[in-house]
Order: structure tokens, then C-alpha cells, then sequence
């Protein structure tokens, strides 16, 4: 297993003079991902809850739908020139009957840790047709409930804590409670570790609950919380267009700039109990 945190010396500059010290850096290392032995996708994360990322990276992009659809998932040794195995590679084998993944999952190159859908053929391909679609999901939230999340995913954050340079996202309760949340250097990373822990728990579709996290809301966050079924996505910066559109298209509540008591709702306002 590679390093969640890794130490590095730096010099630091400061109107006080300079100071060397040794800092305490995010860890980001390649994870190939293989399905049935065969290479599928490549991302940048933080290494800790990769057998979650496989899984949430398969149910997003459509392959999985339920626990059962996996026999096993394992780590692969991936040796260094210098011989250290690191545990980079995690070989998913469906189980009998599951589909695997279609030419248009495999991506043309690696997924860097800022951006998942790079390397997509098309943006059609990414609009994948869920099996959970959260439009008639009856769930409600307060304001006064959503104004806690922030503060709540935030209080989960224990590596951002010492390095200042991880995502978050976490899975809520409409009543607020936090069932499980996750870091990466990548915000689409720290979406999947979350969905795979929901689909590992027998939570999938994730009906009754909300997504929220600590960025931007992406065209692709939305696409992963519509595919495993969560009805409401928030986030504490801005939704992109194509993200808002998408989300008032498949039903799902999208909130931006959620930050206290202030919030912007894109879409899907009835869910807000205002």
C-alpha cells in the first residue's frame, strides 16, 4: 500500500526570514485498474480505500449495480524498479453474467487527479442511462440541515488536517448524518471510494441521501451521484453548466456555494424544504 502522507524538506519564505523544515505533503500515486486481468483505466489518487475506488469507479460508469456483481477484487503486486511492491493495481473479477466494461468505459489515457472524464470518446459516452434514476426519490431536506454539512464533512477531513491539499465527500442522512466520508487529491476519486463503501454496504441505490463535496460541482460528480441513485448532490463552490443541466434532466437536487445558511439551488428546488 502506498503512503497517504509523505514528508518532503522545504524552504519557507516569510517576512520573518527562512526557515527549512520538513513538510507533510498529500501522497498521489498511480492506480491501474483491471477487470478480469485486463488494464481498464489508470487514475492519480491518494492511496487507502482503493478496493472502494475500483468499486465506485465501475458503478459510475455503469458496470456495476450491485455487490454481488463482483466475485472478488484484489491487489496485484506492482514492484518498483527497486523490487518494493506497491500495490498499485486492483484486478476486479465479475461475477457470473455481469457485462464487462464496454470499449467506451477504457480510457484513452490516464486519469489525472483533477479531471476523471479526460480521455472519454465522446460526451455521449459519458451520459450513461442509470439503472437508479433519483427523480421520484421523496426525500426533503431542511436549510437549517444543510447548512451543518460543511462544517460536518470538514470535521471528517483528519489528513487535510496535516497536508491542506486533499478533497473530501461524504454521504449524508437527509437528517444529517454523516454515514461515511472519504479524501483524495482527486475530487472524482473521493466521489467512487464513497459510492464503492455504499455499494459494498448494500446502500446502492442510495435513495434518502445526500453527497455532498468540499469543491466544485462537476458535470461528472453529477453523473456519479445520478448513476448510484443519490437524489441530492451539494457542493461548497460553483456547479458547471453542463452539470446543472445535466442534474434538472435526470431529476436530481443540485446545490452550489453552500456555505452556513447560504446556498444556491440549480435544480431541483422542491427537494429544499424552504
Amino acid at each position: 500500500m502506498g503512503r497517504v502522507t509523505v514528508r518532503r524538506p522545504v524552504l519557507t519564505l516569510s517576512a520573518q526570514g527562512e526557515r527549512h523544515h520538513q513538510d507533510v505533503l498529500a501522497g498521489e500515486e498511480p492506480l491501474e485498474l483491471r477487470v478480469g486481468g485486463a488494464p481498464l483505466a489508470v487514475t492519480m489518487r491518494t492511496p487507502g480505500h482503493d478496493v472502494e475506488l475500483a468499486h465506485g469507479f465501475l458503478l459510475s460508469e455503469g458496470v456495476l449495480g450491485d455487490r454481488c456483481d463482483v466475485r472478488v477484487a484484489r491487489f496485484c503486486d506492482s514492484p518498483r524498479t527497486d523490487g518494493v511492491s506497491t500495490y498499485n493495481v486492483v484486478d476486479v473479477e465479475l461475477a457470473a453474467g455481469v457485462a464487462a466494461p464496454g470499449a467506451g468505459v477504457a480510457r484513452n489515457f490516464y486519469t489525472t487527479s483533477s479531471c476523471g472524464v479526460c480521455g472519454k470518446n465522446s460526451l455521449d459516452v459519458v451520459r450513461l442511462r442509470t439503472r437508479f434514476p433519483p427523480a421520484a426519490d421523496p426525500i426533503t431536506v431542511t436549510p437549517a440541515t444543510l447548512a451543518t454539512l460543511p462544517d460536518a464533512l470538514r470535521a471528517a477531513q483528519r489528513v487535510f488536517d496535516t497536508t491542506g491539499g486533499l478533497h473530501a465527500a461524504g454521504l449524508f442522512t437527509a437528517a444529517g448524518e454523516l454515514l461515511v466520508a472519504r479524501e483524495d487529491v482527486g475530487r472524482h476519486n473521493a466521489v467512487d471510494k464513497v459510492l464503492g463503501w455504499a455499494l459494498l454496504a448494500g446502500r446502492i441505490p442510495a435513495t434518502g441521501c445526500l453527497l455532498m463535496v468540499s469543491g466544485r460541482a462537476s458535470f461528472e460528480l453529477v453523473q456519479k451521484a445520478v448513476m448510484a441513485g443519490i437524489p441530492i448532490l451539494a457542493a461548497v463552490s460553483a456547479p458547471s453548466s453542463l452539470a446543472a443541466e445535466l442534474a434538472a434532466d435526470a431529476g436530481l437536487t443540485l446545490i452550489g456555494f453552500l456555505r452556513g445558511p447560504t446556498m444556491n439551488i440549480y435544480a431541483g428546488q422542491h427537494r429544499v424544504d424552504h
